[in-house]
């Protein structure tokens, strides 16, 4: 494509993780490999498990609204990508927000609510109920940075973070906003660590993504925006380029309502989509920034759809699981992986998956283990899975791809 109108880049990207703030803190944390896994204290009476919280201050509440922990992780991780935009400027005031979340302000609620719901909203419930919508984490982005262009929830399971990119991008070529926040935000709650303590899907220590021993997946929280815009647009302002969206999909399986299709045939062909629409072939993909949550079944499946997705490639592809460092962010994990992946691009760095002992078998796959692999990265590829069979993929090119 030469149309400077029809090229999405990223011009920003904030970060809010278990490291603290900020994309080099980020990059920093893992490339000293470590993880953020430790096990959880005082979530709720009897719940034993591995989790990875953000502990950085976080910020103030707004005295208009009441701002959930998901709000507040998602404006603080805008807060930080629009470093070098002049958010006084009217083109930043006119620009969208698209932001994912599984939880929003559900983070609100606490386990007295199961004594006495009547009471417990009695006490200030109410004002809390406010942020419950996953509207509200868009909402509560758009008003912190004062901007006034439309504004988009999404809200699709753990593929959702890299979904909002995808549809922020297809606003973009549609013209209906000059610059977008897209990202995604989740907080750690007793309410979602209790559903996946339920469906059984928790590893009680530290999770091992694609090992042949993994026994779950472990929660995490945070938040990653991107400022998303054309080239011509950061051309005209003399933005920095950081990474190019070169391709984006977006299917389903229409399988299962949690588990994914055995040979992860929607995933596979969505990876085929996103490849098609950025005019690549499967030996072009350098990385790919897997799901991998270290559940039995995605695994496994996944697995598969690689092995599918880049048949008649050359040489396997080198792959990694990014949540054996601070877990599975549900609404946020597309997005942070997003951002991970344009660092791999940056860096020429391609982290391993820590704790990956015994690697599913997957002769087309180059399961990336042990040290920090440095290599040249034009290209790579971001891939998310989610309950309902809804997948996305996103591929990221270096500025000058």
């Amino acid at each position: 494509m030469t149309d400077l109108q029809k090229i999405i880049v990223v011009t920003g990207v904030g970060v809010v993780s278990p490291y603290g703030i900020g994309l080099d803190c980020l990059q920093e944390g893992m490339l000293s490999g470590k993880c953020c896994l430790t096990p959880a204290k005082d979530v709720y009476p009897g719940f034993e498990g591995t989790t990875a919280p953000v502990s950085v201050p976080l910020l103030a509440e707004e005295s208009n609204s009441r701002y959930s922990r998901t709000d507040r992780l998602a404006a603080m991780a805008a807060r930080d990508a629009v470093t070098g935009v002049d958010c006084e400027s009217a083109l930043f005031r006119e620009s969208g927000v698209v932001m994912a979340s599984t939880v929003a302000g559900l983070t609100e609620i606490d386990p007295e609510i199961a004594q006495d719901p009547a009471a417990w909203y009695r006490r200030g419930g109410l004002k809390r109920a406010a942020s419950y919508p996953v509207a509200h984490v868009a909402d509560a982005v758009g008003d912190h940075m004062g901007i006034h262009g439309p504004r988009c929830a999404v809200s699709v399971a753990c593929a959702s973070g890299a979904m909002a990119i995808a549809l922020a991008a297809n606003l973009l070529l549609d013209g209906v906003a000059p610059m977008i926040l897209a990202g995604g935000s989740d907080a750690l709650c007793p309410f979602t660590l209790s559903g996946f303590t339920s469906l059984q899907a928790l590893d009680p220590g530290p999770c091992r993504p694609f090992d042949q021993n993994r026994k779950g997946l472990n929660l995490g929280e945070g938040a990653a925006v991107l400022v998303l815009e054309t080239l011509a647009e950061a051309k005209a302002r003399n933005a920095r380029v950081l990474a190019v969206l070169r391709g984006w999909a977006m299917t389903n399986d229409a399988f299962h309502p949690t588990a994914p299709h055995q040979q992860g045939g929607g995933l596979a062909e969505c990876m085929r989509l996103a490849m098609e629409m950025a005019e690549v072939g499967c030996d072009e993909i350098g990385y790919v920034n897997a799901h991998g949550t270290g559940t039995p079944l995605n695994d496994v499946a996944e697995a598969s759809a690689y092995e599918t997705a880049f048949r008649g490639r050359a040489r396997p592809i080198p792959v990694s699981s990014t949540k054996s460092y601070f877990g599975h962010c549900l609404g946020a994990a597309g997005a942070l992986e997003a951002a991970i992946t344009i660092t791999a691009i940056r860096s020429g760095a391609l982290f391993p998956t820590l704790r990956l002992a015994d690697p599913i078998e997957s002769p087309g796959v180059d399961w990336l283990r042990g040290e920090v692999r440095r290599q040249p990265l034009p290209l790579a590829m971001s891939a998310s899975a989610g309950f309902g069979g809804s997948n996305t993929v996103l591929i990221f090119g270096s500025a000058g791809a």
